[in-house]
């Protein structure tokens, strides 16, 4: 039992509200040293550890960036663009964005996901599309488009990753079923997931031009009612 005092301490911290670092690294040390490492030996574990996982923590450098763009006028410079376009709405922009994301994913591209590029960039543009008219969004519809844009980048990338022969996918599919004796040619195994691609994109277009007409619907009575008003 003593070898779970690193949970206690975590507890216990986070309820004080110190560090969050610190809380972890303490709870790490104790608890290496209750199960008998010593100093160097848990030393190098720490080390190995984030050696191994260095790159699950590289989504923090993009935090930075998007701060700094934001503050020189990023979402309003993708608002503006978007406000130009007459015909653009959100369901529109999500397909598109999830039809030209998963091609991309097919070759490994990267955007920066949901963090580093559809806040900053994509949400901004749905909702100008909407506001263009000169409505403003409620917070309820705002979430709603910042949920559907986030699911285009989550659909179009799962699907779409798999379209890489070299890709994390097809090789843990590989690596999985070859020792059962199950023979995996990685050309072959894209050939068959983009038919489910496309069924992928398709499905969700359908439920994105579903959100699309109610918002639209909502918001065009609204702008309708203002002009009336003038």
């Amino acid at each position: 039992m003593i070898k779970l005092i690193g949970i206690l301490i975590i507890v216990i911290g986070f309820a004080l509200k110190l560090n969050a670092i610190s809380i972890v690294m303490a709870a790490g040390v104790v608890t290496g040293l209750v199960g008998g490492m010593t100093i160097p030996e848990i030393l190098t574990t720490l080390g190995d550890t984030f050696v191994s996982n260095r790159y699950m923590a590289m989504f923090i450098i993009t935090l930075p960036v998007v701060g700094v763009l934001e503050k020189n006028g990023l979402k309003q410079v993708a608002g503006d663009l978007i406000g130009k376009l007459k015909k653009a709405t959100p369901g529109l922009i999500a397909i598109g964005y999830t039809a030209i994301r998963g091609a991309l994913a097919a070759f490994n591209v990267s955007f920066g996901g949901v963090a580093g590029f559809i806040r900053p960039v994509i949400c901004p543009m749905a909702e100008a599309s909407v506001e263009k008219d000169g409505v403003k969004l409620e917070e309820e519809d705002r979430d709603t488009i910042k949920a559907m844009n986030s699911a285009a980048e989550n659909i179009a990338w799962f699907f779409g990753q798999v379209l890489f022969i070299a890709g994390s996918g097809i090789l843990l599919v590989k690596s999985t079923l070859e020792p059962f004796g199950y023979e995996i040619d990685p050309a072959k195994a894209v050939q068959a997931e983009i038919p489910v691609f496309v069924l992928a994109v398709v499905v969700s277009a359908i439920y994105f031009i579903m959100i699309d007409k109610k918002i639209m619907k909502k918001y065009k009575k609204k702008s309708g009612v203002k002009t009336n008003d003038k």
